[in-house]
């Protein structure tokens, strides 16, 4: 019956970033657990800038953690893989062309995008999106249709999204940016693509950042 619940449980001990069985574990500061080499390769792309952040939680260290290894989640792992058949593996849907890349995924094939989140500035597969449900502060960040270069929505002198479009330049700007378009004509970024699908007959629907 002990052996029939550990099995039953063992979801609760894969990693979050290549979903398979903890490998060398260990624990970040916030206390979510990782194949050592899965958050290794997340924080090795941070070093750039120097902030390194769960891949959960998105709470950020600087500088970079010393990782432990998890000596008891070592053991619990080691166990499952003694207990008999691993439950079957989740469908993974691997991004293609024209698709948006998951920015979590690690390895050469990575999941496809379901959505990007305008606060995180990063696209997110099935998987990886589940924080921004379930944790109270990510469930406040902007989530939209999965696009490419979101990186280009973001407005280069303030850091912030270009959501107000200035017909008068015909161009997006951020609201920081209000200040150098006085007395221009300018309204949201969905109200202009608004305007426009109207004028061409289109179904309204698609993201604002894809005007």
């Amino acid at each position: 019956m002990a052996q029939q619940g550990v099995l039953l449980d063992q979801d609760q001990f894969c990693c979050s970033v290549c979903l398979d069985l903890l490998k060398e574990p260990v624990t970040t500061g916030c206390g979510h657990s990782y194949c050592r080499s899965c958050i290794e390769g997340c924080w090795d792309q941070d070093d750039q800038r120097g902030i390194y952040s769960c891949p959960q939680c998105r709470q950020t260290f600087t500088p970079r953690p010393a990782l432990r290894k998890n000596g008891m989640l070592a053991e619990v792992v080691e166990k499952l893989k003694k207990t008999g058949p691993q439950a079957a593996p989740p469908v993974l849907c691997y991004a293609g062309p024209g698709d948006v890349a998951c920015d979590f995924c690690t390895g050469t094939r990575k999941q496809k995008s379901l959505m990007s989140c305008l606060v995180c500035l990063v696209s997110y597969c099935e998987t990886h999106l589940q924080p921004h449900y379930d944790i109270p502060g990510l469930k406040k960040h902007t989530l939209v249709k999965a696009t490419a270069q979101l990186q280009e929505k973001i407005c280069s002198h303030h850091d912030k999204l270009m959501e107000v479009y200035c017909r008068t330049d015909q161009k997006c700007i951020c609201v920081l940016c209000m200040d150098e378009h006085k007395g221009h004509d300018t309204l949201s970024v969905a109200a202009e693509r608004t305007a426009k699908q109207v004028k061409l007959d289109q179904p309204v629907g698609e993201s604002l950042i894809n005007i």
